[in-house]
């Protein structure tokens, strides 16, 4: 398509510039099929199934289970069966749900494309694009097919991904012939590729396999499973414990041989001391908790796009924010205008086009005004669409302000855009913090520009007072800059306008020209935020406010946010000689470029803080992947700024980063809380095995019991907790250490010693009830319940009531209702226990009272460095 032009490109495609109809469109989809990459399909259900027989303890079992079947142990074979089929059916049920809660998170993040449909820009995803579809394109836009030009306005696109050029390639409308190279087809944009400055219209040529990238898709088909850092430390962890474990059971086994028992009484209790001490089940759970954590911050506005950004929420120290539409609402008004040497204010707000201009409280005919507020109008890519009887913005939310106060002046876009079409553009980027459009007026063409008013000036060698045009003074000069800073420190927004014409080239349209004045609009900052940064600061987390305002704005707004430090712009960022001991007392950025953002993250990283940066342009991308957390805006983020986070906001708004955080800590925790129970309680069994041996005492346990133990207490019980509550004081506590591993030295020595004092006070009834039938059934049901307060007891180190989380109550009920099963029902004989009478529960209730007491202790003990350790860690 690149060696044809306009015209027989939309004939060959059957379209036109007003793009397809939606009928036209989707009876195109059902023939081209959607717009993707073949890739690698997600893991079948069989698949799951089967992997979770892949475990060696699984496979342990099944020895067991063959063996028992050789000897004729029907008992032993049930029991067995059934554990072997409870334990899969869980671990599948984790892994299944853990898979569609990321294949659903993938659907929510994918990505939309600006499109002309029925003749109106509409967005749509990616996915439904069709060949004859018109889409257009911007800075930071991810190219979603393959395409040919139709309009390029100052177009330039990143092609590395597919032709390894490392430089933009600026892009024309012209035909280019036939044998031309892919590289050199500059008319054309390809999907997956990346538009780095400028705007343009094109029209679809290939979607999906049928792209240039879908043809070396091959390349992208095979995706691997994420693996956290949370769980390599949990794999490594496992393998030191299977390590101990399998010394333990052996020294078990022999020991057990050694006094007389057989060898398949002690190969079966081997076989369960090693099932129930392994914390197989670590991973899935854990994969479960992220998964389902990032479910509920769906809820909350934040889209998380790796597992592993949620294990480093809970470490944030430091967010990186920028301003406009994070911190304030970016519902930009026009309040304030300084032209003709006067200043004015206009009346109304928000998207309405009605208002009044006033002068020293005196209502003035806006005529003189419409010089500036025509510049605002066409030098300007927004414009507003009729949908369902709403007016419907797309664009800029600033350039939309500007519109609406040309409107209230009487002037109508359509209008000026006949009268003055547009032939070129400038587009605006961070770095020049200016934007020039360039059009025909009759027989000459005019340039109007708008951008920062400090950088404009420098621009502009004359002024335009009541039509007249005439130099600019330095006196003029000083007078603007007093104004612009005025309008600053009433936390106003301030873009500066001015023209130029008899020009030459598009080179020179930025240079000489004529001022014309200030528009301030206003930003008001978000209600809830003021109280979320006051959260963070409770949590011990720096709030740092990036903006590419005036430094006057940014200080006013952040005086009524709340953020403390000092103040400075990009400039004196780029001449600080000391910036590692100054950026501790600074809290304010004005004046940033993106690369001032990637100076910052790197200065605070190396100060040793954990830094979430928030971006939404091109530019902004090396910053969001150096960051810590980088966290990209869903509204007005670009494609580009979004694929390089680690999470996206939903609603650009500040707040719902502190309810990541505290969803991240809170995570956090419940994962702490499910390995120090699992663990303690695993080490208990051992240690009441292993001494039991030692002393030459008949086992306290048979393998069915060991292993009815690991099931109705590792299984349904100890997953409940990944929809525990939160700690109310969650967010008052300081961040997590860097790193930090889930098992620091506190929870160490609590898993320790509780596992310690569980088998001392097991072992002790097993002594006091030794010479009677109940002394197994005591140890076989004081485990069942010491493990269930041992549960409760953790959940109150963070403070939470016994019935806030309903689920795990039901749980622990099912599991104390099943052991009662056990005991006065006919399968009593099959897990050799008798019937306890009142006494004898008397007796363990005193003993789970007395764990209790102790466990309260060690809380009491552990009180001051319980939650906040951030010592050497397991």
């Amino acid at each position: 398509m690149h060696h044809q032009d306009i015209l027989a490109v939309l004939r060959q495609l059957d379209s036109s510039e007003k793009g397809l109809t939606k009928k036209e469109a989707q009876q195109r989809l059902a023939i081209s099929g959607l717009n993707e990459l073949k890739v690698k399909k997600g893991i079948h259900p069989w698949q799951l199934l089967l992997a979770q027989f892949s475990s060696p303890l699984t496979w342990i079992l099944l020895v067991a289970l063959m063996i028992s079947t050789y000897l004729g142990e029907i008992v032993n074979v049930i029991v067995i069966g059934m554990i072997v089929l409870i334990n899969t059916g869980l671990g599948f049920s984790l892994e299944f749900r853990a898979e569609k809660a990321i294949e659903a998170l993938q659907k929510i993040s994918a990505l939309t494309t600006k499109v002309l449909r029925d003749g109106k820009e509409i967005r749509i995803e990616s996915k439904y694009l069709v060949p004859g579809d018109i889409i257009l394109l911007e800075a930071g836009d991810k190219v979603p097919a393959d395409a040919r030009l139709l309009t390029a306005h100052d177009l330039r696109t990143q092609e590395g991904s597919l032709t390894g050029e490392s430089q933009p390639v600026a892009k024309v409308v012209r035909c280019f012939a036939q044998e031309t190279p892919l590289a050199e087809r500059k008319n054309m944009v390809y999907s997956s590729t990346i538009v780095s400055v400028g705007s343009g219209k094109a029209v679809v040529v290939a979607t999906g396999s049928a792209t240039e990238i879908g043809k070396i898709a091959t390349l992208l088909k095979e995706t691997q499973k994420e693996i956290t850092p949370l769980q390599k430390k949990l794999g490594v962890l496992a393998k030191y414990l299977t390590t101990m474990v399998v010394f333990i059971t052996l020294v078990v086994f022999f020991v057990g041989l050694w006094s007389g028992e057989s060898i398949f009484v002690m190969f079966l209790t081997a076989v369960a001391l090693a099932v129930a001490a392994v914390p197989e089940g670590l991973p899935a759970v854990i994969t479960v908790s992220l998964a389902m954590g990032i479910q509920r911050m769906v809820k909350k506005n934040v889209l998380m796009r790796k597992l592993s950004a949620v294990e480093t929420l809970g470490s944030v120290d430091v967010i990186c924010s920028d301003k406009t539409g994070t911190l304030t609402h970016n519902e930009m008004t026009v309040t304030h205008l300084w032209a003709n040497k006067e200043k004015y204010t206009i009346s109304g707000t928000g998207y309405n086009p009605t208002g009044t201009f006033l002068n020293n409280n005196q209502t003035v005919n806006p005529l003189s005004l419409h010089p500036l507020l025509k510049i605002g109008m066409l030098c300007n890519n927004a414009k507003f669409e009729k949908e369902q009887k709403k007016n419907t913005l797309f664009g800029d939310p600033t350039e939309a302000a500007l519109l609406i106060a040309a409107q209230k002046a009487g002037l109508v876009q359509e209008k000026l855009i006949k009268e003055e079409p547009r032939v070129d553009e400038i587009s605006f980027s961070s770095e020049r913090k200016m934007m020039t459009t360039l059009h025909q007026a009759k027989a000459r063409k005019i340039s109007y520009t708008k951008g920062a008013p400090e950088v404009l000036l420098s621009r502009c060698t004359r002024i335009l007072n009541n039509g007249k045009i005439s130099l600019l003074t330095p006196s003029q000069r000083k007078e603007i800059l007093h104004h612009n800073e005025l309008f600053g420190s009433q936390a106003l927004r301030v873009l500066a306008f001015a023209f130029n014409s008899g020009f030459s080239t598009t080179e020179v349209a930025e240079k000489n020209m004529v001022f014309v004045g200030l528009q301030a609009m206003l930003d008001p900052p978000r209600q809830e935020v003021k109280a979320s940064i006051q959260k963070c600061h409770d949590a011990g987390i720096r709030v740092i406010m990036i903006t590419g305002d005036q430094l006057p704005t940014a200080m006013a707004i952040a005086q009524q946010l709340g953020i403390p430090g000092k103040a400075i712009t990009g400039q004196a960022l780029e001449k600080s000689e000391d910036l590692q001991k100054s950026i501790r007392e600074i809290g304010v950025f004005a004046r940033v470029n993106p690369e001032h953002k990637l100076r910052l993250i790197e200065a605070l990283k190396k100060e040793g803080h954990t830094v979430a940066m928030t971006g939404d342009g091109v530019n902004d991308a090396p910053a969001l992947m150096k960051a810590d957390i980088g966290i990209g805006m869903g509204i007005t983020g670009t494609d580009v700024a979004k694929e390089a986070s680690d999470m996206i906001l939903t609603d650009d708004n500040f707040t719902s980063i502190v309810n990541a955080v505290e969803e991240g800590r809170g995570i956090f925790d419940n994962i702490r809380k499910f390995v120090n129970y699992l663990l303690s309680s695993n080490l208990a069994e051992i240690f009441i095995i292993f001494f039991a041996v030692l002393f030459g005492w008949p086992l306290p346990l048979t393998a069915l019991q060991l292993l009815w133990i690991n099931l109705v207490t590792d299984g349904l019980p100890a997953t409940s907790l990944s929809l525990d509550p939160y700690e109310k004081e969650i967010m008052k506590r300081k961040p997590l250490r860097s790193k930090e591993n889930i098992i620091n030295w506190v929870v160490g020595r609590d898993i320790l010693l509780m596992g310690v004092f569980i088998s001392i006070i097991t072992l002790f009834l097993y002594w006091l009830y030794q010479d009677t039938p109940k002394a197994q059934t005591m140890v076989f049901t004081a485990l069942v319940l010491f493990e269930m307060v041992r549960l409760q007891m953790i959940r109150s180190e963070y403070g939470l009531k016994i019935f806030s989380n309903t689920l795990l109550i039901v749980a622990e009920a099912l599991s104390i209702g099943l052991q009662v099963v056990v005991l006065y029902t006919p399968l009593h004989t099959v897990f050799g226990v008798v019937a306890l009478n009142v006494r004898d529960w008397m007796t363990l209730l005193g003993a789970a009272l007395l764990l209790a007491g102790i466990n309260q202790l060690v809380i009491i003990i552990n009180r001051k460095n319980l939650m906040g350790a951030r010592k050497g860690s397991v």
